[in-house]
């Protein structure tokens, strides 16, 4: 993946900022990533370095802040109106939270699957196409279609019926469809939050192989409350916790630990590591 990066801002009188993909190894760097909710600080100083091509896991109990962070990576906190981002958050270089950057030009960079399918109530192939018609890409809509729907590994599955409704699809196959209409505007990146939890597992397996294969063309950063699935699918993993405010009581996630994820599940450095994945809390 050598092409250019783009960025686009919201500024008229300056060109798009751009920067080669082989100039850095990092996609994201974050430093002292702090998110607030109104006064409630529910997640800070989070440093990490995420490296392009690789699939990165968070891990940690619930209300550790791991899906919080997540959607800072695409701006997703932005749509939430006592949300407010401290800290840095850089993507290959550039400051995603910037004033001169337009947050929907990141979240077609940035594309993101949800924890439950959510495929529109269209056909399949208008569920696929509809990014790249709002987002004026051109050339053959077929051919874009049929390639997303591969990328995802559903083609074979729904070739027949691209003009069926995606709601008669089973849960799988829509978190599939959900993942073929996020590449089909050509991301860099995919953020998962808890793509599997309402899947079978045979879905869940489809879903981790497909993974697998994505991140040749995509860097990957997943949340999943499965352990065994974070030691399964990603490279690097980072856990998460929550601990009460000795003042107000009120839990706030932090990070506690990010190394590979062979060293995560084998040697943590930090017990509350150790103990997370060994089911002594959590």
């Amino acid at each position: 993946m050598n092409e250019t990066r783009v960025i686009e801002t919201n500024r008229g009188d300056r060109d798009d900022e751009q920067l080669p993909s082989s100039a850095v190894n990092s996609v994201f760097t974050t430093r002292g990533l702090t998110v607030y909710y109104g006064d409630f600080r529910a997640v800070g100083d989070v440093d990490l370095d995420i490296a392009e091509g690789e699939i990165t896991a968070f891990i940690g109990p619930s209300g550790c802040g791991k899906s919080t962070i997540l959607r800072c990576f695409n701006r997703m906190n932005d749509l939430i109106d006592s949300a407010r981002v401290e800290g840095s958050l850089l993507y290959h270089d550039i400051d995603l939270y910037d004033d001169a950057v337009d947050p929907v030009a990141v979240r077609r960079r940035i594309g993101m699957v949800f924890q439950k399918p959510n495929p529109f109530p269209k056909s399949i192939f208008d569920n696929v196409a509809y990014g790249p018609r709002i987002s004026g890409i051109r050339g053959s809509m077929d051919e874009l279609v049929e390639t997303s729907l591969r990328g995802a590994g559903l083609w074979d599955e729904v070739k027949d019926r691209l003009d069926k409704s995606a709601l008669g699809l089973s849960g799988g196959q829509q978190q599939r469809l959900c993942i073929a209409r996020a590449i089909a505007v050509s991301p860099d990146v995919l953020l998962m939050d808890e793509p599997c939890s309402a899947l079978d597992p045979i879905a869940t397996g489809i879903i981790e192989e497909l993974m697998g294969e994505m991140k040749k063309d995509y860097t990957i950063l997943i949340v999943t409350h499965n352990m065994q699935q974070a030691a399964r699918v990603s490279d690097r993993t980072a856990f998460f916790t929550a601990e009460a405010d000795e003042a107000t009581g009120q839990r706030r996630g932090k990070l506690v630990e990010y190394d590979d994820t062979s060293v995560i599940f084998s040697n943590p450095a930090d017990e509350r590591t150790e103990a997370y994945i060994t089911g002594r809390f959590g």
